[in-house]
């Protein structure tokens, strides 16, 4: 097929509605026409692709053991393996030094997805061992549209049993008893909102919770103590926390603070001074939260309120409180100050410390607390020209040891790319940040280059710097790369991300199209050179921004893209809408729904020309519809006055996070790839 494909259209005001007729013949006619159109449209880049696949391969160790995590008696790890897709999960006995030797000859393989795959689409949700350690909780996705099966393994025999429950959100969180678990389901909009109780042997499960507000979502965990479980509701704006003690789960939860409008609040519990005691993370002193402790116990005869909480940290306006851990010999902050994370350590009976770290921009994240009583804790540090590095820091001095760092096959030298950080001005003034990085002799040479800006900006989520081996292909054929934090991002504390939300939605767009201008303007690049790209609420982001300012762009990657949020927002009965209200607006309020139309991506497409767009979209997405992709090209098809390459690839077996296996994964980075090379003459070789 070498033509476009032509969407039909039905009188009314949404000419392209009959798109959202799952599964019917014509609309999967339509879509299968629509990849093989790419599929012709990209047929002379079939090498390159091709090529572009083995050559990100080339730089991944495909056989691989990851870092031993020590856990009572056991250390736990994966291993991949050349050739699979999905990583195998293993235990082997902890040696007594308490080293991470790894015994081959007695290692216990727990699960292997590769054979639950089967070829097919798989996500592994919830992944959790028994107190115990003779049970492994597990759960599937077998379509990609977050939807789980239950799953209970022995592991003393091997023995499986799948629970009889459906609707799943995934989540399995064990009580100290090893029998009971609970779990959550979803509503018929994809929300959890039921909490259930399940004791192993038992034929059903206790409904423990209900939530009815179709705002909030459920969730339960274990806390760092492992002595509490905590049920928490949570909004875009208000939170709410139940707890009960890990010991006694046939008891209820009890509330340490009834919801109050614009409260949110996220507890833990640990040791504070040889106390067990609640820490308490709020924002009832101001947006970039503070920290509260509490040691009195809860008093189930009276009604929950905020008497008993006492601050340890007071709220700072320019530092932003985004995490707390603790275990039994340090409390550890999660900040965010000036664009870049903190990881703030407080020693018992010791001066508090702030990890130093190499590089100006970065990513930085506690990504193990280990046990309650280590002394030291996991951090996952990367960079835009730095592989991730599992760094061991010791919380009583604050030594670090780089206990692993993920390999790059070939020749790599980490100091031949060069990052910076720089900065735009927005057309109200503000200074927008942008992390960039590319070959040393590329910016050495003062010259434009093509250059791949990606953007998010929603939901207050930070999109901080990172490594990929796939961007090396880029880089090394004179890319430049740059990320555009965007207000509505978390980059700057909460005030940032209010700043792009609701009725400031435009400053994300605003911002964005500043990041491009600047970079155009410093001689990074040229117009005719810059790709962009977004996925989910930053596709809504590229959607919006080629219809403002087209002109500024030669290509445009959407991937999963929110382009129809005019519509969306009109339907509570899809996923997720009601819950977005705190994040959009509710567009059955007339101001609101004249400010989202303003904006929506699908509704602005207007007669002009745009640069070449390729979209993709996962058929089984549950958070953001197949339609929404297609709906958007079919109308572009229809009204853009220009000649450029017009692609929509659905993935008809895949949802929100595309295919499942890496493999796969790396093969649509690879089309990207190719695609972006066809559109800006950029050679393969």
């Amino acid at each position: 097929m070498s033509h476009a494909p032509i969407a039909r259209t039905e009188p009314g005001a949404d000419p392209y509605r009959w798109l959202e007729q799952r599964d019917a013949a014509e609309v999967l006619e339509h879509l299968q026409a629509e990849n093989a159109y790419l599929e012709a449209q990209l047929a002379e880049q079939g090498e390159l692709r091709e090529a572009l696949f083995q050559e990100i391969k080339g730089r991944i160790r495909e056989t691989d053991l990851s870092l031993p995590s020590p856990w009572g008696p056991y250390l736990y790890y994966q291993r991949t393996t050349a050739g699979d897709e999905y990583p195998r999960h293993y235990r082997c006995p902890r040696p007594s030094d308490d080293s991470l030797q790894i015994d081959e000859r007695a290692e216990q393989l727990l699960l292997d997805p590769n054979e639950l795959a089967g070829g097919g689409y798989l996500s592994l949700g919830a992944f959790s061992v028994s107190p115990d350690h003779r049970r492994l909780a597990y759960s599937l996705d077998t379509s990609g549209d977050e939807t789980y099966r239950l799953f209970v393994k022995e592991l003393d025999d091997g023995s499986v049993r799948e629970l009889p429950f459906a609707d799943c959100d995934g989540s399995m969180t064990w009580a100290n008893d090893s029998q009971t678990l609970f779990f959550g389901e979803l509503d018929e909009t994809h929300r959890p909102h039921k909490l259930y109780r399940h004791r192993l042997g038992d034929a059903g499960a206790e409904l423990v919770f209900h939530e009815r507000d179709g705002r909030f979502f459920l969730t339960c965990y274990r806390s760092s103590s492992e002595r509490q479980l905590v049920l928490l509701l949570g909004s875009k704006t208000t939170s709410e926390a139940w707890v009960l003690d890990a010991d006694t789960p046939e008891q209820a939860f009890r509330c340490l603070a009834l919801r109050e409008e614009g409260h949110e609040y996220y507890p833990d519990h640990g040791q504070l001074d040889g106390h067990w005691t609640w820490l308490i993370r709020s924002n009832q002193a101001g947006i970039n939260f503070a920290l509260y402790y509490a040691h009195a116990a809860i008093d189930p005869e009276r009604a929950p309120t905020r008497e008993h909480w006492h601050q340890l940290r007071a709220h700072d306006p320019q530092v932003m409180l985004e995490g707390v851990g603790l275990n039994r010999r340090a409390l550890i902050l999660s900040l965010r100050e000036g664009g870049l994370p903190i990881i703030e350590v407080h020693p018992q009976g010791q001066p508090a410390y702030r990890v130093q770290l190499p590089d100006a921009a970065y990513s930085l994240h506690v990504q193990d607390h280990l046990e309650f009583d280590s002394p030291a804790i996991r951090l996952r540090y990367e960079a835009l020209n730095r592989p991730a590095q599992i760094r061991q820091l010791a919380l009583a001095s604050g030594e670090q040891t780089v206990l692993k760092e993920t390999p790059v096959e070939g020749p790599f030298d980490a100091d031949a790319y060069v990052s910076q950080r720089l900065w735009a001005t927005a057309a109200d003034g503000t200074a927008v940040p942008i992390s960039l990085v590319a070959r040393r002799e590329v910016l050495q040479a003062g010259q434009p280059a093509p250059l791949y800006l990606y953007g998010y900006g929603a939901y207050g989520e930070s999109l901080d710097p990172w490594f990929s081996h796939a961007r090396l292909s880029l880089l090394e054929r004179g890319f430049v790369f740059a990320i555009a934090h965007v207000r509505g991002g978390g980059e700057l504390g909460e005030a940032w991300y209010r700043a792009g939300k609701l009725e400031h939605k435009h400053n994300s767009f605003d911002d964005f199209i500043a990041v491009a201008e600047h970079l155009i303007a410093s001689g990074y690049t040229r117009p005719e050179r810059l790709a962009i790209s977004g996925g989910s609420a930053g596709g809504l982001l590229i959607g919006a921004v080629l219809n403002l300012r087209p002109e500024l762009f030669a290509a445009a990657i959407a991937e999963v893209p929110f382009v129809d949020v005019l519509n969306t927002m009109q339907n509570p009965d899809l996923p997720l809408t009601v819950t977005e209200y705190d994040e959009w607006g509710d567009p059955h309020e007339a101001e609101v729904f004249e400010r989202i139309k303003g904006y929506a991506p699908y509704e602005n497409v207007g007669a002009q020309a745009y640069p070449a767009i390729l979209a993709v979209a996962g058929y089984n997405d549950s958070r953001v519809q197949y339609w929404e992709a297609a709906k958007w090209v079919a109308k572009l098809r229809a009204h853009k006055t220009d000649e450029h390459l017009l692609l929509l690839k659905t993935d008809l077996d895949a949802g929100h996070g595309g295919m499942s296996g890496r493999y796969q994964a790396l093969r649509d980075v690879a089309l990207e790839y190719a695609f972006l090379f066809k559109v800006l003459g950029v050679t393969g070789a």
